[in-house]
């Protein structure tokens, strides 16, 4: 399984859209790919989103979102899961 964690940081007055943009537009499209397993979204006071999502095989991206929305550009980083 590759966790992708994909983080970004919204411009103040775009935040609520952002959130709306993910949740209603970005992983819906993600959630039909068969290797998808799951996605948490989760923010935090400082106007950043991030999404964890869980994958079979080769995680897919989200799109961009609208750059209005943005402070700076999303950032991503696959993790695998570490046997301990």
């Amino acid at each position: 399984m590759i966790v992708r964690m994909w983080e970004v940081r919204a411009e103040r007055a775009g935040f609520a859209d952002l959130i709306s943009w993910v949740c209603d537009t970005a992983l819906p499209d993600l959630e039909h790919n068969p290797l998808h397993i799951s996605s948490e979204v989760f923010s935090s006071t400082d106007n950043r989103l991030v999404v964890i999502s869980k994958w079979r095989g080769d995680p897919v991206s989200l799109p961009d979102p609208p750059a209005r929305m943005l402070a700076r550009t999303p950032h991503v980083w696959d993790f695998a899961q570490v046997d301990r």
